[in-house]
């Protein structure tokens, strides 16, 4: 199971949080890899930890002011990056044209949809992952493991349906070592999460539960 941590925009620590990360991942020996804001890539890679951006612009080198050019987001350390979140959503021709960037810097992607029909356009793009997270879940106390198994499972029947190369991510919610094995029983190979881990008075204690299990 890979463990994606976004931090979003939350008022946490990167560094405190990156590196908890790379030490229970190297305990525990589970890949977890961690999503600041753009600002912090390269001071959180330099901890050792994986490193994702939480977004791609589309675009490539040119007067695109504002944009997230793949090519920086590597060369700051980043190894993958999230695209399309529920708090930042694109249009379909704009989430290919992402994808297409970031593969064209070296990047792992994955795109996040709300639901199994979704997730099937999304795997049609060929990413290396999707994450499935309904919205009304995100940054609840309730995971969509639980609160809604079968769109976990029907998420993860879609993207085979289309890719059977594309892993499925299961996001929404998810806080605990129980919600990251119920998700893996489901059938996803990997868990995005956010506030349990950012807005944990412990993080390295919040990471040390989610990979209990595994």
């Amino acid at each position: 199971m890979f463990i994606l941590v976004n931090l979003k925009a939350y008022p946490c620590d990167p560094i405190e949080v990156a590196t908890a990360a790379r030490d229970v991942a190297e305990d525990a020996g589970v890949r977890i890899a961690v999503s600041p804001q753009a600002a912090h890539l390269e001071s959180v890679a330099d901890t050792g930890v994986e490193t994702w951006a939480q977004h791609v612009s589309p675009n490539g080198y040119g007067s695109f002011t504002g944009s997230t050019l793949a090519e920086a987001v590597a060369e700051a350390g980043a190894e993958g990056t999230l695209l399309n979140h529920s708090e930042n959503r694109r249009k379909l021709a704009d989430i290919d044209a992402a994808v297409r960037a970031a593969e064209r810097a070296g990047l792992e992607t994955c795109v996040c949809a709300n639901n199994p029909d979704q997730i099937a356009a999304a795997a049609a793009l060929q990413p290396d992952s999707v994450a499935v997270e309904p919205p009304e879940l995100i940054g609840g106390d309730v995971s969509v493991a639980t609160a809604d198994p079968d769109i976990v499972t029907d998420a993860v029947d879609a993207a085979g349906d289309v890719d059977d190369d594309v892993d499925v991510y299961c996001g929404a919610g998810i806080s605990t070592g129980d919600d990251v094995v119920t998700a893996e029983e489901l059938g996803a190979s990997g868990i995005l999460l956010a506030s349990g881990v950012a807005k944990a008075d412990d993080p390295r204690a919040a990471l040390e539960d989610l990979v209990s299990g595994l």
